[in-house]
């Protein structure tokens, strides 16, 4: 053999390749780039038992020769000799994870199909073995009919049998053509991995025979997306089951400290600007708390378990439908904390009209934001009751309305992918592949780390943003101090100012007192329950003690009507986001052109939706 004469390690993402190729290579190895392309090459020598040496080339991990991104796209022209100024490899070494043998075997089967001389390294079998998984090499090696060699990379173990098999195999190479093996299709080599992995295992553990029994019934086609939803369905209830005596409690706190202020300081403007402004305002949003914080607890453990992953699964299905594929779903689902990160999550995926839709139907993801606003509507127009079937009424109606709301927003989301993959962002579906992490009870420490995180960035923005628009909108309401006898929303400048937008949402059941709430809303979703609770703080009369310390809820239901609560809903599920967001998608995709569009349809759908919902509701006589 001469230098002239290359190999080549392909496999699957974090099958080990890097590791295995330092250990191959040690210092002797080169890093450029592709030409054309920002993909980075990394080429090395070996040398032989004969002390001949040959150029081993790290191709980047890919999951099919089918590329979807740029990397693919480079290890599929090099293999297969199509990549100019590359010489095409003489040797195809295959990683495999032996934890993950079944997964990574999919891709294998299509490498070792090409016919050319092929070795595999079977890498990482002492975290297979720690996981109660012990593999056959021998049987393997009869199943995929190449030679296959037990490693471990980053101990070296295996590597000097390694390269005795990249020599043997490098002397068997033919002149002339390969001869490729029969073409499976991809369910085919799905079908067939998972009956070789079957094959090569000589014992495994009774925990990775419950994990692997885990899979079969959380991926399956039918029943997994049915478990999910179901899931989702039981966190949505308890979000009010078991928040409410916390929010209580809060509330009840708030209302003794205002209590005490009246009690300890005169009345005039700064005793106004604490309970009106302060304790009302801000405080309507903190007493929110703890369904934020139950909300997280469930995402959080669904992470750490490593479930999440495998919901990422279930939706590439409902995904592929409108365009997409599972990559969307994790930005997606980050959306649901904040639509910031979520946008910013989209840096993940390869195809760039894939990311443009993600970024654009991300604000219709609930994030954390709407759940003041839903949970104070539906707290005030929704009764406490249980429903379901005759003798077995147990689903917590309060909770039902909530699921119902964040499957509203999921299915927007959608429904404007299917539509922007068919019309503005247009071009080539890609599919998903992903590492399926362990199952592991997830680590008390960390989830308690994890709910302060962001119950702290929640109370911050309370602190902050939430604070200073009330304070704001508070001064607004306050001046000119009105005759006796008016209204001091209506004589303030923010009355003056709501006229205007009131005359435009009027036809779809809105109130004075949403207008003025609608545009402070738009620097934090949660500024639209203290704007509301500022609003009637300040146009309650001083003498009607009952008004002054009613609740935000009890103040809604005895001032608008059920169609126009159930529009307010409405709205919140399609209305724009927040300033910050809209910053980040003109960041994300480097102009005004998309965050302008994205604000334009969000408008329409919110406008639309609300006013079919108002509309469709009075006429039922609700």
């Amino acid at each position: 053999m001469n230098a002239s004469r290359t190999a080549a390690l392909v496999g699957n993402p974090n099958a080990g390749k890097s590791a295995l190729f330092n250990a191959l290579t040690g210092a002797r190895q080169k890093i450029a780039n592709y030409p054309g392309v920002t993909v980075e090459r990394k080429a090395g020598r070996v040398v032989l038992p004969s002390g001949e040496s040959v150029e081993l080339i790290d191709l980047p991990g890919a999951y099919s020769f089918d590329p979807t991104s740029p990397d693919e796209e480079v290890t599929r022209k090099v293999v297969h000799g199509q990549f100019e100024g590359e010489a095409t490899p003489e040797v195809l070494i295959v990683v495999l994870d032996a934890a993950n043998l079944e997964q990574h075997l999919v891709f294998a089967q299509e490498v070792i199909a090409l016919g050319r001389p092929t070795v595999v390294a079977l890498n990482m079998v002492d975290l297979a073995e720690r996981d109660g998984l012990v593999l056959d090499p021998a049987a393997l090696a009869s199943s995929l009919g190449v030679p296959v060699v037990p490693t471990v990379a980053v101990r070296r173990r295996g590597i000097a049998e390694l390269i005795d098999a990249i020599a043997k195999a490098e002397t068997k190479v033919e002149p002339g053509e390969p001869h490729e093996r029969p073409h499976l299709t991809l369910p085919e080599r799905r079908l067939a991995a998972t009956n070789i992995a079957k094959a090569a295992i000589l014992s495994e553990s009774t925990e990775h025979r419950l994990h692997a029994g885990l899979d079969k019934v959380l991926l399956h086609p039918w029943i997994g997306p049915v478990i999910l939803f179901g899931f989702l369905f039981v966190v949505f209830q308890a979000v009010f089951a078991w928040a409410t005596p916390f929010a209580d409690g809060l509330e009840s706190l708030i209302g003794a400290v205002s209590d005490w202020v009246v009690a300890t300081f005169p009345a005039g403007i700064p005793r106004d600007f604490v309970t009106q402004g302060i304790l009302a305002g801000v405080g309507s949003v903190v007493v929110f708390l703890p369904q934020i914080v139950i909300l997280f607890a469930f995402i959080l453990a669904m992470e750490a378990s490593g479930y999440m992953a495998r919901a990422a699964f279930l939706m590439d299905r409902m995904m592929q439908s409108v365009g997409l594929s599972g990559r969307s779903f994790i930005p997606l689902l980050s959306s649901f904390a904040c639509a910031i990160p979520g946008i910013m999550a989209t840096r993940s995926i390869a195809d760039p009209k894939d990311r443009l839709t993600t970024i654009l139907i991300a604000p219709l993801m609930t994030c954390s934001a709407r759940l003041p606003v839903y949970a104070v509507i539906i707290a005030a127009f929704i009764p406490q009751t249980k429903v379901g079937p005759s003798g077995f009424a147990f689903i917590g109606l309060q909770g039902l309305v909530l699921f119902a709301l964040y499957v509203a927003g999921i299915v927007g989301a959608m429904a404007v992918a299917l539509v922007l993959r068919r019309s503005v962002t247009k071009g080539q579906e890609s599919g998903f592949i992903m590492e399926l992490p362990r199952y592991q009870l997830p680590h008390l420490g960390d989830l308690l780390i994890g709910l302060w995180q962001r119950a702290w960035v929640f109370l911050r923005r309370a602190g902050t943003i939430i604070f200073t628009v009330t304070v704001v909108l508070w001064i607004l309401l306050s001046f000119p101090r009105a005759e006796p006898g008016q209204s001091q929303v209506d004589a303030s400048i923010a009355g003056q100012l709501s006229k205007g937008l009131a005359v435009v949402v009027e036809p779809i059941g809105f109130n004075r007192d949403i207008a003025l709430a609608l545009i402070p809303a738009m620097a934090a979703r949660e500024v639209a329950v203290s704007s509301l609770a500022t609003t009637y703080a300040v146009d309650a009369p001083e003498d009607d003690e009952a008004a002054t310390e009613a609740g935000l809820a009890s103040q809604l239901s005895a001032r608008w009507s059920l169609p126009t609560a159930l529009a307010f809903l409405a709205w919140f599920v399609f209305a724009p986001q927040c300033l910050s967001t809209i910053a980040v998608v003109r960041r994300e995709t480097n102009g005004w052109k998309w965050p302008v569009f994205m604000l334009g349809y969000l408008f329409a759908l919110a406008y639309i939706f609300a006013g079919l919902t108002y509309w469709t509701a009075v006429a039922l006589g609700l």
